[in-house]
C-alpha cells in the first residue's frame, strides 16, 4: 500500500468515525429522512459548484443512470439505515457493525465480478459474520421498545455500501472521484427528498443539531466521499472499503470521549472477532506458507 493511500485511509475511517457521533447528537431532534436529506443536500450543494467549475456536469448528465443508483446505494439507502439505527444505539455499537462492509465488498465482487476469493479469505467472511453474531446477540429484542429492528438496520446498511463499491468498479470506473461524488450526492438528495418533505420537524431544531448535521454533511460526505472514491480508484473497492476496518477504533474512540458511551466486553470481542475476520478476508493477514525441507 503506498504511503498517500495509507495516510488517505487513516483520514477516512476518523472522519467516518464522526459519521456516527454526529448522527446520535442530530437524529433525535431531526429524524431520520430530514437528517439525511440534509446530510446528503448539503454535500450536494457544496460539491455541485466545484464540479460544474471544472466542467465535470456533461459527463455527470450522460452516466446519470449508474450514478443514480450509486447515490441509492452507496449513500440513500445505507444513510438511512444508520440515521434509524441511531435513535437507539450507541456510537461505537454502529461503527463496529459497519466494519463488515469489506466482508460484503469481497462477497458481491465473487458472486457478481466473478473475483477471486481464496479459501483463507473466505473463512475470514465466515469470521466476521461470527463477530456480527457475538455483538448482536443479546440486542435482537423485536418486543415493544426493544432494539431489534434498529440492530437489523445497523447490520444491513455495510451490504449496500459493498454492493455500490462493486457497482463503481463495473460501471463507473472511468469517471472521476469529484463526479462521482457530487453526482451521487444529487441523486441520494432526490431518493431522499420525500421523506425530508413528509417527516420534516414541526419543533424548532437547536443550534447543537445543526451543527453537528453541518459537519456530518461538509466534512463526513463532501469531503470525505472524495477521498473514498480517489481510493476506489487507486486501490479498487476491496481496498477502498478496507477504511472500515479503522473505523470502528475513531467511532468508539469519539463515542467515549464526547457521548460517555459504555464499550461493554460484548462489544469489545465482537469486535475483535470482526476485525480478524476482516483482516483475513482483505487478505491482511495470511497463513504461513508451510517450508519445504530438502534433504
Amino acid at each position: 500500500m503506498r504511503r498517500h493511500d495509507l495516510l488517505a485511509l487513516l483520514l477516512l475511517a476518523a472522519v467516518w468515525g464522526g459519521s456516527f457521533l454526529f448522527m446520535r447528537v442530530a437524529v433525535p431532534e431531526f429524524g431520520p429522512g430530514p437528517l439525511m436529506e440534509l446530510r446528503v443536500g448539503l454535500a450536494a450543494l457544496t460539491l455541485l459548484p466545484l464540479a460544474i467549475l471544472r466542467g465535470r456536469l456533461p459527463l455527470m448528465l450522460r452516466r446519470w443512470k449508474a450514478i443514480l443508483v450509486v447515490g441509492a446505494l452507496n449513500a440513500a439507502i445505507p444513510f438511512l439505515l444508520y440515521a434509524y439505527a441511531a435513535q437507539s444505539l450507541g456510537a461505537g455499537f454502529m461503527a463496529v457493525t459497519n466494519a463488515v462492509t469489506p466482508v460484503w465488498g469481497a462477497v458481491i465482487g465473487w458472486l457478481w465480478l466473478k473475483d477471486r476469493l481464496p479459501w483463507m479469505r473466505a473463512l475470514g467472511l465466515a469470521i466476521a459474520v461470527l463477530g456480527i453474531v457475538v455483538l448482536v446477540w443479546d440486542k435482537l429484542d423485536f418486543s415493544a421498545g426493544g432494539d431489534g429492528p434498529a440492530v437489523l438496520a445497523a447490520v444491513s446498511a455495510p451490504l449496500f455500501y459493498g454492493i455500490a463499491a462493486n457497482w463503481t468498479k463495473r460501471f463507473l470506473s472511468d469517471v472521476d472521484a469529484l463526479s462521482n461524488a457530487t453526482g451521487s450526492m444529487v441523486a441520494a438528495a432526490l431518493v431522499l427528498a420525500p421523506l425530508a418533505i413528509t417527516d420534516w420537524p414541526s419543533q424548532a431544531v437547536s443550534w447543537d443539531a445543526w451543527i453537528a448535521t453541518i459537519a456530518l454533511a461538509l466534512v463526513c460526505t463532501s469531503m470525505a466521499y472524495i477521498v473514498f472514491f480517489r481510493l476506489i480508484a487507486s486501490m479498487g473497492p476491496t481496498g477502498a472499503v478496507s477504511v472500515t476496518f479503522l473505523v470502528p477504533v475513531f467511532g468508539v474512540l469519539w463515542g467515549v470521549w464526547f457521548l460517555d458511551e459504555v464499550v461493554t466486553r460484548q462489544i469489545m470481542a465482537g469486535a475483535a472477532v470482526v476485525l480478524v475476520g476482516t483482516a483475513l478476508a482483505l487478505g491482511l493477514v495470511r497463513w504461513p506458507a508451510a517450508r519445504v525441507v530438502r534433504p
